[in-house]
């Protein structure tokens, strides 16, 4: 039995001590938003928040986690996806395929909270997850878009020609 802090709320599972933390989120409490893509830690659609920093769950075994961390998945950013970097996401329209986008969006809130204002490199450096749509340009035009929205009070938008739309490379 592990006892988990997910989302705020503590949760106790019944698991071997091995299992990835990626699994119980999932299958044990049934929090779907955080995806299994390649099960090595490589491709990040798995990422979750662990104490503010990004992690990728299907590396980290259950018995790592402590009853005291936090841990934050997609579903909670927020209840009505209105976090920043969720609605930030939304206006620069970055998904296509959206599978990866949940890591991706995990990612983005770890680089935001300890980078307010990052450049292109610093994006670059800190998102490492993998799309295999390729929509890097708007996955960084959406974090800036939630570094400028941040800076002002609230969420922004680029403006329309500063990100790829949907079906542009």
């Amino acid at each position: 039995m592990a006892t988990l802090n997910v989302n705020g709320k503590s949760r106790d599972v019944t698991v071997e001590a091995d299992t990835p933390l990626l699994w119980v989120i999932r299958e044990q409490i049934g929090l779907t938003g955080t995806k299994y893509g390649c099960g090595v830690a490589q491709c990040g659609a798995c990422s979750v928040l662990l104490n503010g920093d990004v992690v990728r769950s299907c590396s980290i075994p259950v018995s790592a986690v402590k009853p005291t961390d936090r841990i934050v998945t997609i579903e909670g950013l927020s209840s009505n996806r209105s976090h920043p970097v969720q609605v930030a996401w939304a206006a620069v329209d970055v998904p296509q395929c959206g599978y990866c986008q949940s890591g991706q969006i995990i990612a983005a809130v770890a680089l935001l909270k300890k980078n307010p204002n990052p450049t292109d490199q610093d994006i670059d450096a800190a998102m490492t997850n993998i799309c295999r749509c390729g929509t890097y340009q708007r996955i960084r035009a959406a974090v800036h878009a939630a570094a400028a929205g941040a800076r002002a009070g609230a969420p922004s938008a680029p403006a329309a020609d500063n990100a790829p739309r949907r079906g542009a490379a």
